[in-house]
């Protein structure tokens, strides 16, 4: 049996965090632990409830009353950030997820698999389909663009943060490209920052609003575009893995496109087209 000890970042983080062993699970039929879990948990129910995933702390009805969210991240913050729990969690034979990006084994062979136990609610899937299918209306594909910025600003001394309106420069390259092919191309917004949709002129695009689950029905939303580009980020690479979409990376403000700077994610650290992936 594998038990997950860690619990690295935000939502996306964990995700490639459990991928490599539920893989490992799914092919040698072997039993995992998950002791640290995300708090969107509960919008991936066939992750939650797999027969051969097991979350000892999950506990809704505590979760739920009172501080309990707080408490347990808190709980979390401090486990995994802790010299002697860390001896412990070694001594044990626990395994840092984190650790196993590089074990890409069972990926390919348990894709159908992956895609199923990753699947989130069906109401967050059935919102992602509708938008993209509302923006193909009349357009021959949508692009998924994922905008970061907040703490892109300092991460990497701001080396992958960009202006809006570099994003709408991105957009307006990649829109030109395809134009190129007689294709009309309209664009689907996933950021967690509030502006105003006018500042892409001249880009036929939509985003939802603010609403629960944003971030999980931001990310399968961009799983099921034609292609996504956005800056480095575990967020988008997700998302092109899980639907099997080409992504293309934002390396430089003054970025050029073709057909063929898109590829599919293979594994964390590699696109279908060969392209190595730097651990950042």
């Amino acid at each position: 049996m594998r038990v997950i000890c860690d619990a690295p970042g935000q939502t996306c983080n964990r995700l490639w965090t459990y991928l490599a062993s539920v893989a490992q699970c799914v092919a040698e039929h072997r039993r995992m632990v998950i002791i640290f879990y995300d708090w969107t948990i509960e919008d991936f129910p066939n992750l939650l409830h797999a027969k051969f995933i097991y979350f000892p702390l999950w506990q809704k009805w505590y979760l739920e009353r009172g501080n309990g969210w707080n408490n347990y991240k808190g709980l979390t913050w401090k486990v995994t950030h802790n010299e002697t729990w860390d001896k412990i969690f070694k001594f044990l034979g626990f395994t840092k997820g984190w650790q196993t990006r590089t074990d890409t084994r069972y990926l390919k062979q348990t894709m159908p698999e992956l895609k199923r136990i990753f699947r989130p609610r069906e109401e967050i899937m059935q919102k992602a389909e509708k938008m993209v299918s509302t923006l193909r209306e009349g357009n021959d594909m949508v692009v998924g663009v994922h905008i970061r910025r907040g703490d892109y600003a300092t991460w990497n001394e701001g080396r992958f943060f960009y202006e809006l309106e570099e994003y709408h420069q991105f957009m307006l390259r990649v829109r030109d490209l395809y134009a190129k092919e007689g294709k009309r191309v309209s664009f689907f917004i996933s950021s967690n920052e509030d502006f105003d949709m006018s500042l892409f002129e001249g880009c036929q695009c939509q985003r939802f609003g603010r609403e629960p689950s944003g971030a999980i029905l931001d990310l399968y939303t961009l799983s099921v575009c034609d292609r996504i580009m956005g800056p480095f980020s575990s967020y988008s690479r997700w998302a092109s893995f899980i639907g099997e979409k080409p992504l293309c990376f934002l390396e430089t403000k003054d970025q050029q496109f073709t057909d063929a700077s898109f590829s599919k994610i293979v594994d964390f650290f590699h696109f279908e087209n060969g392209k190595d992936i730097l651990d950042w």
